[in-house]
């Protein structure tokens, strides 16, 4: 393990409760106050890559262990649709049944990709066979099996086209909803695309969206934990929690439990649980080893998975076992992941950002098994990093920053083949319906059976 220390801070462990829901004015008509934000907002942008570089703690995995037992797998679930980033409000995913990615029965640029910029960009989704996705540039698709655009929407106007766009979405019923780094939330219809509402929050939101009981939950970049009404967007709830020295250019994980309470980890690594009816925090703890030394740049986390009675999840330097009712840490391992850790049976699978397909036991935390999958590649094509993976009928399908998807065994560890995609991928793969689907960074959906 191998970590450098950049940066030096204290982070003050603050809660403030019941602030008002920013309804800002002027969300198309480029009032002043709107026009020096978005410009700031621009100018932020520009400068990530510099910053990045100058600010990161840098924490990498480099062992591999053979595997130490049998691994027994469940039966391959079949979903008909992925309404939401990570399938569910639970975000847990298992084994999913897939038919296989001999054939590609769809590949096809939708959109535009204009900015060169780091950027996250959420994965498709699906229902009913279509696909819905969007580009940088804030225009969102619905496409059929065949590629064909049933209706495309883009609510920009002039003040914001200079901004790239980051958008999450999630379908419930028959609405589409959307957040955007640049403070948007809205909601569409479904089947036409027209716009029902819109707010402008303000501030960026960097999560992904979950809805109960036709309340949404989000996450914006101080931190703020918002709950909003489904039908009109007016807040319901909010808590303000610790806010970081450097805003996260990821998306923060936030999970809803069948319950209806709210599981958040945010950019401070402070993991709560939250009535979701009021807003009342039932207990909140931080996860990260230390608030002094570079605590938070750069905060990354994978998505917070529930599994009955426990809560899942890597804060970017460990990955954790929290009991669920008490908020009480049951093991911690030094080992992260940035994407969805898939849990099915006894075991957790995921892949590290440089390459480590990692088997654990969600009992104790032991790694049962350790493989460095970016080896199959040529030697100049592993310098490259894990975008995303999926189980899919009992193999793990990863993709790469360069563009390869590798595909291994999930009961023996193993990379068993891989395919050359051949452009950027900053998204992670999903599985509707027994076919597989892949959005490059440069728009092109791809769909395999």
């Amino acid at each position: 393990m191998i970590k450098k220390k950049n940066l030096i801070f204290l982070v003050l462990i603050i809660l403030v409760y019941g602030c008002s829901f920013d309804d800002k004015t002027g969300i198309w008509s480029g009032n002043e106050e709107e026009k020096r934000r978005i410009s700031q907002l621009k100018e932020r942008q520009n400068q990530i890559i510099d910053v990045k570089k100058i600010y990161s703690t840098d924490t990498v995995y480099s062992k591999e262990i053979t595997l130490s037992q049998k691994i027994s797998l469940s039966e391959p679930q079949k979903n008909l649709s992925w309404k939401m980033s990570s399938l569910n409000n639970q975000n847990f995913l298992g084994n999913i049944y897939l038919s296989g990615i001999n054939n590609i029965l769809l590949k096809k640029k939708i959109g535009k990709s204009k900015y060169s910029v780091p950027k996250n960009m959420a994965s498709p989704i699906i229902y009913n066979n279509n696909i819905i996705l969007s580009d940088d540039t804030g225009t969102i698709f619905n496409i059929d099996s065949s590629g064909n655009i049933i209706w495309k929407k883009n609510i920009y106007k002039k003040i914001y086209k200079k901004i790239y766009k980051s958008l999450n979405f999630s379908i419930h019923k028959d609405t589409i909803y959307i957040v955007d780094n640049i403070g948007f939330i809205y909601a569409i219809s479904k089947n036409t695309g027209n716009l029902v509402w819109i707010k402008n929050h303000g501030v960026p939101l960097k999560s992904n969206i979950k809805i109960s009981n036709n309340k949404i939950f989000l996450i914006n970049q101080d931190n703020r934990i918002l709950c909003l009404s489904g039908i009109d967007g007016s807040k319901i709830w909010d808590i303000r929690s610790t806010k970081s020295f450097i805003k996260t250019q990821d998306f923060l994980s936030l999970a809803v439990t069948k319950q209806n309470d709210v599981i958040v980890i945010n950019s401070s690594g402070d993991l709560f649980k939250i009535r979701g009816e009021d807003g009342q925090v039932y207990w909140s703890v931080n996860t990260l080893t230390s608030i002094l030394v570079d605590a938070t740049d750069f905060f990354e986390s994978s998505e917070v998975v529930i599994d009955n009675d426990t809560i899942l999840f890597s804060n970017g330097s460990s990955f954790f076992s929290h009991n669920l009712e008490t908020g009480v840490m049951n093991w911690e391992q030094p080992i992260n992941s940035i994407a969805t850790p898939i849990i099915d049976k006894n075991n957790i699978f995921f892949v590290t950002e440089n390459g480590y397909l990692i088997i654990m036991d969600k009992d104790t935390g032991k790694i049962i098994s350790s493989n460095n999958i970016l080896k199959i590649l040529k030697k100049k094509k592993q310098e490259t990093k894990i975008t995303g993976f999926v189980m899919g009928s009992g193999k793990i399908y990863s993709v790469t920053l360069n563009g390869n998807l590798i595909v291994s065994s999930a009961t023996t560890g193993k990379v068993e083949t891989f395919k050359k995609i051949g452009e950027t991928i900053i998204s992670s793969p999903i599985i509707s319906d027994g076919k597989f689907y892949i959005l490059t960074k440069n728009s092109k959906i791809l769909v395999f059976s």
